[in-house]
């Protein structure tokens, strides 16, 4: 297994356990400001999944990379990265669960010549980039990973038991 397929392993993995530990806690509990980046767990779910859209669309536009994620065509373009493009817990969690196995099925077929080469891009403040894509990619699974350990923070500031996280427990043993 790649690094890059291990961490969309990881991600769709950690992405189902978090989910799953939030969804009992309710719409109200979800959504109260609890002083976190996006103030709350939902605020906070929704932007790891709005900033995911966003780099998926721009990855979308890479020569050699498209192909696997020309599904995202329908999807509009998120208006800003503290966007709430869904309206309850349940429809997010939906998306997420697309978006991950669309982001696992995609990452496996990228090439070191597609890894290696630059995406040239726009941010959301219509600043350039152009940056390697393996960087890029680097970049967008460590986001990821940034905030759902804010979520795992506030989840555990809930009274959920979060239970073991690392990356580690999806590192395949060796014989």
């Amino acid at each position: 297994m790649g690094n890059l397929t291990l961490m969309a392993d990881y991600n769709r993995w950690m992405n189902a356990q978090l989910y799953a530990l939030a969804a009992p806690l309710g719409e109200v509990a979800l959504r109260e400001d609890r002083g976190a980046f996006f103030g709350s767990l939902f605020g906070t779910f929704s932007h790891i999944l709005v900033a995911d859209i966003i780099w998926l669309k721009r990855f979308a536009r890479h020569p050699g990379c498209g192909a696997g994620l020309a599904s995202l065509d329908t999807v509009a373009w998120p208006e800003a990265l503290d966007a709430q493009p869904f309206a309850d817990f349940a429809a997010l969690r939906e998306r997420r669960d697309e978006l991950d196995a669309l982001i696992a099925g995609w990452v496996p077929g990228l090439t070191p010549a597609d890894l290696d080469q630059a995406l040239a891009y726009t941010n959301m403040k219509g600043e350039p980039g152009h940056r390697r894509f393996g960087s890029l990619l680097l970049h967008f699974f460590n986001h990821q990973t940034h905030h759902r350990g804010q979520i795992t923070t506030l989840l555990s500031q809930a009274g959920v038991a979060v239970g073991v996280t690392d990356l580690l427990v999806r590192i395949p043993d060796q014989d």
